[in-house]
């Protein structure tokens, strides 16, 4: 039984909003699936629900759009409780020169020089909304879009941290584009800050689940 994943994540990253498919035999009882799966997966694997989908259907080629969020833990001190589920950066981020950067990543582009890719395989994207909320001393980053590269996202905040670390020009990001050189991008960032949040569908279908670890209090340990 062939399963397919709406997208894939490398190892240490998170995914609170995974879709998987799969075909079954017509007389699979579909209402046993959940409490069955639910015995068998490990402890860090949880299933949510389950629903029967038009023929045809790929989990992850009838896919409109992918959300990401990545999060930092923005201040001095690191976090033991957070070690596996945010980014820890020291330095004080300046939201406006990130922002700026963002709004040049945003569009149809090639992304070549922000992703890990072939160099015979397809690298334009159109990426869709890149937002920054802070919370406290936590800095949720989303970043929408029709797909993604290996590594896209990763570098792409990595580039962005640099912005507002003042160590890179956020002007620069339209030479970055153009140069499609991973060279020329920035560094990338840690797998464990990033979620794979969420997947819609042409249905109306959206899979997005806030990541835990930005429920409750903003006081972390």
């Amino acid at each position: 039984m062939k399963v397919t994943g709406a997208g894939r994540t490398d190892r240490g990253v998170h995914a609170t909003g995974q879709v998987v498919s799969l075909k079954a035999p017509e007389e699979f009882p579909l209402e046993r699936l959940a409490p069955a799966l639910r015995g068998l997966l490990p402890h860090d694997l949880s299933l949510r629900g389950h629903a029967l989908a038009e023929p045809g259907f790929s989990a992850r080629f009838s896919a409109l759009e992918r959300v990401y969020v990545y999060i930092i833990l923005n201040r001095p001190a690191p976090s033991a409780l957070l070690a596996r589920y945010a980014h820890h950066v020291t330095n004080v981020l300046d939201l406006d020169p990130m922002r700026a950067a963002a709004a040049g990543l945003v569009g149809e582009h090639d992304f070549r020089s922000f992703a890990a890719a072939p160099a015979d395989s397809p690298t334009v994207r159109e990426v869709r909304r890149i937002r920054f909320e802070p919370r406290g001393e936590l800095l949720r980053i989303e970043i929408a879009a029709d797909g993604f590269l290996h590594h896209m996202v990763r570098t792409m905040v990595g580039t962005l941290i640099e912005c507002g670390r003042g160590r890179r020009d956020p002007g620069g990001i339209p030479a970055i584009l153009a140069a499609r050189d991973r060279a020329a991008a920035g560094l990338t960032a840690p797998a464990h800050g990033l979620y794979l949040a969420g997947v819609r569908y042409p249905d109306g279908y959206d899979s997005f689940a806030e990541p835990p670890v930005l429920e409750g209090s903003d006081e972390r340990a």
